[in-house]
């Protein structure tokens, strides 16, 4: 049972797992990825029916960029083709299609899809997904530090105006605002550079499933755990309330 009005407005999601649930099944890594790729459609699809505001995918970081030539080629044709299968859906579903990181460095047979599905879908407002590409926590904070340093020493900033929200308001990654849930499969404990400024505040939940064994289900114990907990925001938390008339959905898996 999840509570129609305490969903997280934003849910990012570390997708990790791909190479082991190939391996394990003694494939090629690629296999894995591509499995991957399946379950990114679906969760998409469970995230849109339960009526999240914003979805960050973590797709690939810019750390990626150093596995073998083979496997990123792989990845790269994945995403291409992820973009061209789901552009009917992403338009016909009120979906916005975003990107945050070093898109520069994207092939451009993945550019030249998605670039005009970012286009495209700029008006959709029921959800917002947003594919982190090329992507790391610490290069998205530098690169806001830059652009302050930069604007200080031309004088169209003074150095007190470098606040944390004027740092906020450069995070491309946080324009949907912070991240409410951020949730890790794949079994292991850490952030991986992965919308560091952002994650302040945010709830974690670890899921020991492989990200393409990762179901809807997955996603609604997720926020269940996420809807359980209380978020002070490192002030005092208040009296519980009873929940005896909390609005319910009830979610078909």
């Amino acid at each position: 049972m999840i509570e129609a009005r305490n969903l997280p407005a934003h849910v990012g999601i570390i997708m990790d797992g791909n190479g082991r649930w190939a391996q394990g099944r003694g494939d090629d890594r690629k296999a894995g990825h591509r499995e991957g790729s399946a379950a990114v459609r679906r969760i998409v699809r469970a995230a849109r029916r339960l009526g999240l505001r914003a979805l960050t995918l973590y797709a690939f970081s810019e750390q990626n960029w150093e596995r073998p030539e083979d496997e990123v080629d792989a990845l790269m044709g994945l995403l291409r083709e992820f973009l061209l299968t789901e552009r009917g859906e992403i338009l016909d579903n009120g979906i916005r299609l975003n990107a945050v990181g070093n898109l520069g460095r994207l092939p451009g047979i993945v550019r030249a899809v998605l670039d005009p599905l970012r286009k495209d879908s700029e008006s959709n407002g029921d959800m917002t997904l947003t594919l982190a590409l090329s992507y790391g926590g610490r290069e998205e904070i530098a690169a806001a530090a830059r652009e302050m340093a930069k604007a200080v020493a031309k004088g169209e900033m003074r150095p007190e105006d470098v606040t944390a929200d004027a740092m906020h308001k450069l995070m491309p990654s946080l324009a949907v605002g912070d991240p409410d849930l951020v949730i890790r499969t794949g079994g292991e404990r850490r952030i991986s550079n992965f919308l560091l400024y952002g994650l302040a505040y945010a709830e974690l939940y670890f899921a020991d499933v492989l990200w393409p064994d990762f179901q809807p289900a997955d996603l609604h114990a997720a926020i269940e755990s996420f809807q359980a907990r209380e978020r002070r925001f490192g002030k005092v938390g208040k009296p519980a309330a009873s929940n005896g008339d909390a609005q319910v959905i009830r979610i078909a898996i």
